[in-house]
């Protein structure tokens, strides 16, 4: 099977080193990559928001199989294009898409749909978003409607910093808080069909004890030794499939990967937000637990085959990513920065890139993700930092809490 993986990211580095060791990938392109890909796949160069440049180069590389890593393509309808010369492509169409690509869409979604989520208003003007902040009170939760890539979130006590969000961004989504442990549920689906991998948790606040702005995400860990039983069965049940019969009834059918954010409250699992992809770095945890050949998966996702595929195997043990931001992260990070230790078994690369001389550069926010494996979350969470420990980079800063209350029991769920 000859496999194109779009995209550039520590995602995509995950995902290419998953591809690369499934026996039946005999060629892995990625486009346009970054140097920790370069070592597992052959590179191209394509603009990842021009579907027709995409499509081109999954005819010119003959791909059995097209994995469209990030967001912004798959909004861009990048899938749609490569579909459109006959290439199985794991991902959405630009239509389902919108479940990422407004957040606004995805709420009447989950409404019709009879999903659990916050309460919410959609706001396009300064009165209308006062009005919301009045109704749902703090913490105030205000999102970009569109595309952030994973910033376009604030939640704060500060009503002035909640109203000044909402006119940076325009057309926002005023939301209730929800208060519980979040949690995030991959789900591979073939339109129909849904396969869930295992749940995760990730870290959005750039400090120590979720302090600072939102980002990206900081790092993640996987299995969740603190998840209710049933929570997997309960989120299918209650989110994945409702979602998935409303997009078919409204002729979208979502096919590649549903990701569903979750906060556990006292009413049970309710909806954060829907990704259209794998998150970044829950992948990059979740992946290092997956035993199961990744290509096949996804190619049967992507020929609506999903329902005849083995049930997924899994290794034991537990697995914890952090990731190193440049200096300045998230407001304005720094690149052009030498890194060291990237070539540590576990360090996948992010914004990463080589000069002339073969230098590695820091040339993004998120640089690397470094991951550690263990027979349980506090040996992976000390494998993963002594990866961190490796790394040389002027300036950088990372978590030092990821999966720390995990494994120290202060993990509680409220009962419902």
């Amino acid at each position: 099977m000859r496999v194109l993986l779009i995209g550039s990211g520590g995602r995509e580095h995950a995902l290419a080193r998953a591809l690369a060791a499934d026996p039946a990938v005999t060629a892995l392109v990625a486009a346009p990559g970054n140097p920790g890909i370069a070592t597992l796949a052959t590179l191209a160069e394509v603009d990842p928001l021009d579907p027709a440049t995409v499509a081109a180069l999954a005819v010119a590389t003959d791909a059995d199989l097209v994995v469209v890593g990030p967001e912004a393509p798959l909004v861009a309808g990048a899938c749609d294009a490569v579909r459109g010369k006959g290439v199985a492509c794991f991902g959405p169409s630009a239509a389902a898409a919108l479940i990422e690509g407004s957040k606004a869409f995805a709420k009447d979604v989950m409404t019709a749909a009879g999903v659990p989520t916050a309460a919410a208003h959609v706001c396009a003007d300064p009165a209308a978003v006062e009005r919301a902040l009045d109704e749902l009170g703090p913490p105030y939760v205000v999102k970009d409607d569109g595309l952030a890539a994973g910033k376009g979130v604030v939640v704060t006590e500060d009503r002035g910093a909640a109203v000044a969000h909402a006119a940076a961004c325009g057309r926002v989504v005023v939301e209730e808080y929800l208060a519980g442990p979040e949690v995030s549920l991959f789900a591979v689906t073939d339109g129909t069909a849904a396969v869930p991998l295992l749940p995760a948790q990730d870290f959005k606040r750039v400090g120590d004890g979720d302090t600072g702005p939102n980002t990206g995400g900081m790092g993640s860990y996987a299995p969740l030794p603190w998840a209710p039983p049933g929570l997997v069965d309960e989120v299918l049940a209650r989110v994945v499939e409702p979602t998935l019969a409303e997009l078919r009834r409204r002729g979208t059918p979502f096919a590649g990967l549903l990701y569903a954010g979750l906060a556990l409250t006292a009413d049970g699992p309710k909806v954060i937000e829907f990704n259209a992809r794998f998150g970044d770095p829950e992948t990059q945890a979740v992946l290092a637990l997956l035993d199961t050949p990744l290509a096949g998966l996804l190619l049967a996702a992507a020929t609506g085959t999903l329902a005849g595929h083995p049930p997924l195997r899994w290794r034991g043990g537990a697995a914890v990513t952090v990731v190193v931001a440049a200096a300045g992260y998230p407001q304005a990070p720094r690149t052009g920065d030498p890194v060291e230790g990237a070539d540590v078994d576990g360090v996948l690369h992010a914004g990463t890139a080589r000069r002339a001389d073969g230098a590695l550069l820091s040339a993004g926010g998120r640089v690397l993700s470094c991951t550690g494996t263990g027979p349980d979350l506090a040996s992976a969470r000390m494998a993963a930092y002594a990866v961190v420990d490796r790394v040389r980079l002027a300036g950088s800063r990372h978590r030092t809490d990821i999966a720390l209350a995990a494994v120290q029991g202060r993990v509680t769920v409220p009962v419902h």
